[in-house]
C-alpha cells in the first residue's frame, strides 16, 4: 500500500516523478489554490483528491491519500479525473493566472523571464552573512557570471562598502524591504515606507557610481504578497520578483539538496532563489558548472526578464 502518492503535472499532462514534500508545504502559502474532491462510488472506502494550483511555477500537485498503487493507476484512467482536470484547467487556471508571451507574470509578480535570453537569474536574498555574500560574488566572477542581490535595508545600512563592491563588479542590487516584514500584512503606506527607505539606503551607497540606476526590483521577504504591497510597488515603480526554483537553503543545510533544487528542470528564463548560507556557497560552483554545461549563462534579473 502506498499511504500517500504525490504527482506533479504541467498543463495537460502528468510528470513521471514525485514532488518533494517541501514543494507543497513551502509554496502553497504563496498564493496556491486548493481544490478538494471526495470520491466514494469507485471504491469501497473514501478517497480524497487534492489539486493544488501553485501559480509561481504554473504546476499542479495532485495528491491521493489511502490508495494502493493499482487503484491509483486505475483511478487515473477513470473518466471522473479527466473531467475534473479539464474543468480545473480549462476554466479556473487560465482565468486566474494570465501568462505573458515572454516574461511570466502572475498576480502582477514575475516568476520567470524570457527564454530567448538563454540565461537564468540566480538571486540571493541578503539580510546577514556578509562574508558569504562576498564569497558568492567571487565565485560568480570566476565564471564571468552576474547575479542579483536583493538586500534588506538594515543590512545595506551597515554594509555600504560591500554593496559598492557588488555593484562595481557588475552585479545587480534589488530591494528586499528594510526589516524583513510580512508585506502581505502591511497596509499600503507601511509597504511604501519599507521599500522607499531601503531604496534610499541603497542609493546613498551607490549614487556615486557612474551610470548607476536603481533596479526598481522588489523581492518580498518569504514571498509574502498582498494587494496593498502590489499597490505600493505600482506607485513606486517597482517590479515584484518571485522565483521559478526555491532552493530552501535557509532551512535545509545540505549542499547536494541545494544543487538538486536549483538545477532540476532548469531552463532558460528561470529564476533561482538562494541565500548566503555556508551550504549555498559550497553548492554554487557545481550549480554554475551545470548552467555552463547546458549552454546557458547566469545573468542579472533585469536582463533575464527583459522583453
Amino acid at each position: 500500500m502506498l499511504d500517500k502518492m504525490r504527482y506533479a503535472g504541467n498543463l495537460g499532462r502528468f510528470l513521471n516523478h514525485a514532488c518533494a514534500d517541501e514543494y507543497a508545504d513551502c509554496h502553497r502559502p504563496y498564493g496556491g489554490v486548493r481544490h478538494e474532491y471526495k470520491f466514494q462510488s469507485a471504491f469501497e472506502s473514501n478517497h480524497f483528491l487534492h489539486i493544488d494550483i501553485i501559480p509561481h511555477s504554473l504546476k499542479v500537485a495532485i495528491i491521493f491519500y489511502g490508495m494502493s498503487e493499482t487503484r491509483f493507476r486505475n483511478f487515473c484512467a477513470n473518466f471522473v479525473i479527466v473531467s475534473v482536470l479539464l474543468l480545473v484547467f480549462g476554466v479556473s487556471f487560465v482565468a486566474a493566472y494570465p501568462i505573458e508571451a515572454k516574461a511570466e507574470q502572475v498576480n502582477n509578480a514575475v516568476y520567470s523571464g524570457n527564454a530567448s535570453t538563454q540565461s537564468v537569474a540566480l538571486t540571493f536574498n541578503v539580510y546577514e552573512r556578509t562574508d558569504n555574500v562576498l564569497k558568492i560574488a567571487e565565485i560568480l566572477d570566476e565564471y564571468g557570471y552576474k547575479s542579483t542581490f536583493f538586500v534588506g535595508g538594515l543590512w545595506a545600512a551597515k554594509n555600504g562598502d560591500s554593496l559598492l563592491k557588488l555593484c562595481s563588479d557588475g552585479h545587480e542590487i534589488g530591494n528586499h524591504g528594510y526589516s524583513h516584514q510580512d508585506h502581505a500584512k502591511l497596509n499600503k503606506q507601511r509597504n511604501i515606507e519599507e521599500i522607499r527607505i531601503t531604496e534610499k539606503t541603497i542609493d546613498s551607497s551607490l549614487n556615486a557610481l557612474p551610470d548607476y540606476k536603481n533596479s526598481k526590483l522588489f523581492a518580498p521577504p518569504s514571498g509574502s504578497m498582498g494587494n496593498a504591497m502590489f499597490d505600493a510597488c505600482k506607485e513606486l515603480g517597482y517590479t515584484v520578483i518571485m522565483w521559478t526554483h526555491d532552493t530552501i537553503d535557509w532551512r535545509d543545510k545540505n549542499a547536494d539538496l541545494i544543487f538538486e533544487r536549483a538545477t532540476k528542470s532548469l531552463k532558460a528564463g528561470d529564476i533561482v532563489l538562494m541565500h548566503p548560507t555556508d551550504c549555498t556557497v559550497a553548492a554554487l560552483p557545481k550549480i554554475l558548472e551545470y548552467i555552463k554545461s547546458q549552454n546557458l549563462k547566469a545573468d542579472v534579473v533585469s536582463n533575464v526578464i527583459e522583453k
